[in-house]
């Protein structure tokens, strides 16, 4: 099952609300997945098979071996859906 891991600075308010917004969108597609949220420190030792964030933060994780995934807008869920159908 992959994992799926959404990033913000703190871990708490937009990771959460994003987390579920990832949820309802991959049941929509059919898909399962592990999908937690946590914050850049963390992340930074932690395995998934994708990392979301905002564009800004979630550069900050690049280190050539993780699979991550840059939202211009964390609340646009056409973005996020297009995101996961395009790395999963």
């Amino acid at each position: 099952m992959k994992k799926i891991l959404v990033v913000c600075g703190n871990g708490l308010g937009s990771s959460f609300i994003v987390e579920m917004n990832v949820k309802t969108i991959l049941s929509q597609m059919g898909v399962e997945a592990e999908v937690s949220h946590t914050d850049l420190t963390t992340a930074k030792s932690e395995q998934a098979d994708l990392y979301l964030g905002s564009k800004d933060l979630i550069s900050q994780l690049e280190d050539g071996t993780k699979n991550i995934v840059g939202l211009t807008n964390i609340l646009d869920q056409n973005e996020l859906k297009a995101a996961l159908e395009a790395n999963l």
